[in-house]
């Protein structure tokens, strides 16, 4: 088959590698038919991710046709459609029992493209095929559950639920790109009386109130505290959410929401933060961090499936596999090429 490797720091190639084979009973093999490229992966790419080594398939995020299955998969069976999870469960370790699969000590996790083989291939084998997949609802293409693999829930669970967002609230995002426009769009589904969205983009910008906002910030010429407290008579925003990942940001969240209020971090940090301790002691807030369990998955498919959601919503550009560096230029290019979400597709 041919894989996109990683073969360090800003190297990559769509390569002729050995097809994967199941290892376990609880694995299965799914054909690729659709897959997509992550923040993360750039991550990667930049050598700021030390536990994957040269050599290994790229991407955790993908829509299949199973080819085969281990013998002690037992709810999945070949043929089936299936979303492969960014995040792989045991199913029986402490945390997986408590729905937070992103921490699995059972052998999941983050994993794919991470520190197993990952999907930007043409199969991928997946660990715990009954808890790592899903299947795909009827109705819904592969483009609207595609985006259901990361994104999605990323911006829901550790955006809007651990934001506990509530309908009246006042919501500031902070960074417009695939994560935070997610957020957006799933923040609607609390009845927000507003949602702001800060960016220097004007493209995403633009985005963002396409996809649902109701007030955006240039960031690179407005002050963000002081309109932010224009519209919520001095107070400050009940929730902020940081989509970016850079302390300035962090900082600019904890900043603008009001005493009391909630600070959900989403943005992957590569350097310290300052918390001004000394500042907000006082003001009764919580900030909240964390990766993607992915169970909302099912729920967020329920509403894609009912209209009430379209995920697809946030793709800009499409490539065939044979594509695959093309798609990557056009990705790490975002700010040339306004990218938000590419699908590669077989």
């Amino acid at each position: 088959m041919r894989a996109m490797i990683f073969h360090g720091t800003d190297s990559k190639s769509w390569d002729e590698v050995a097809d994967p084979v199941i290892e376990s009973s609880t694995d299965a093999i799914v054909r690729v038919d659709a897959v997509t490229i992550c923040g993360t992966d750039l991550h990667i790419l930049k050598g700021d991710v030390p536990e994957t080594t040269p050599g290994r398939v790229l991407g955790h995020e993908a829509v299949g046709t199973l080819v085969e299955v281990g013998s002690g998969v037992a709810r999945v069976e070949v043929g089936d459609r299936v979303l492969v999870s960014c995040i792989s469960s045991c199913g029986s370790c402490r945390f997986c029992r408590e729905q937070r699969y992103g921490q699995c000590t059972g052998g999941g996790g983050w994993i794919l493209g991470h520190t197993i083989d990952g999907t930007q291939a043409e199969l991928v084998r997946v660990p715990f095929a009954d808890n790592s997949t899903h299947p795909v609802p009827t109705g819904l293409s592969d483009e609207q559950m595609l985006m259901l693999a990361d994104i999605f829930p990323t911006g829901y669970e550790v955006g809007v639920l651990n934001g506990r967002v509530q309908p009246g609230d006042v919501v500031v995002i902070i960074g417009a790109g695939p994560i935070g426009l997610a957020a957006v769009m799933t923040s609607k589904l609390l009845s927000p009386s507003r949602i702001v969205v800060v960016d220097q983009d004007p493209g995403r910008l633009a985005a963002a109130l396409k996809l649902g906002a109701d007030i955006v910030i240039d960031n690179s010429s407005e002050d963000v505290l002081e309109a932010v407290r224009a519209i919520t008579d001095g107070l400050g925003a009940d929730v902020a959410m940081e989509a970016v990942g850079i302390p300035a940001t962090f900082e600019m969240a904890v900043e603008v929401v009001r005493p009391g209020g909630h600070v959900a971090n989403i943005g992957v940090h590569g350097a310290p933060v300052m918390l001004h301790l000394e500042d907000i002691w006082i003001r009764d807030l919580t900030i909240t961090t964390g990766l993607v369990d992915t169970f909302s998955t099912p729920t967020l498919a329920k509403l894609a499936s009912d209209g009430l959601l379209d995920p697809a919503g946030l793709i800009t550009h499409r490539f065939s596999m044979n594509e695959f560096a093309e798609a990557y230029d056009v990705f790490s290019g975002a700010a040339d090429s306004g990218a938000l979400k590419v699908v590669v597709s077989r």
